[in-house]
């Protein structure tokens, strides 16, 4: 059984640099955890990051139910973690938030799986508190894709 799940953002980094940050991480599936899977950031809205995840060997998963609501996202754009926690709690506790999270438990548990939201740092990210909620007795390794030039 696998018991380490990586992270990463795409923040200031470019198509490129992430998936060679999965690939050499070793990580064998992307879980797409933003609740509306689109960017403005060329490469990162869902089609064309599944697209080159997969190019790369890596399978794309996307996880909506364990995004952020629009309210919890102002939250964190705000700064605000306290706040962004209080919303993001609740959508976990939705029964689709739910499911998903035993889908993800159990494919963490299998895969090599990388957990994937804008911000690049973790710590300020909802990544952090779905893992404290669903795989605290996991190893977390937060990656870093190279920065734009």
């Amino acid at each position: 059984m696998n018991s380490t799940v990586f992270t990463i953002g795409y923040e200031q980094a470019t198509q490129d640099s992430l998936v060679g940050a999965l690939r050499e991480a070793g990580v064998e599936v992307l879980a797409d955890i933003r609740y509306l899977p689109l960017s403005r950031r060329p490469g990162f809205s869902k089609n064309s990051l599944k697209a080159a995840v997969e190019e790369a060997g890596i399978a794309y998963r996307h996880f909506r139910h364990l995004g952020t609501p629009a309210d919890g996202r102002a939250a964190a754009r705000r700064g605000d973690g306290p706040e962004l926690a209080r919303i993001y709690s609740g959508q976990l506790e939705l029964p689709e938030a739910l499911a998903q999270m035993a889908e993800l438990r159990t494919l963490a548990g299998e895969k090599r799986v990388a957990l994937l939201c804008y911000e690049r740092r973790a710590a300020e990210c909802h990544r952090r508190l779905l893992i404290e909620a669903l795989l605290a007795d996991f190893e977390t390794i937060d990656l870093e894709p190279a920065l734009l030039p």
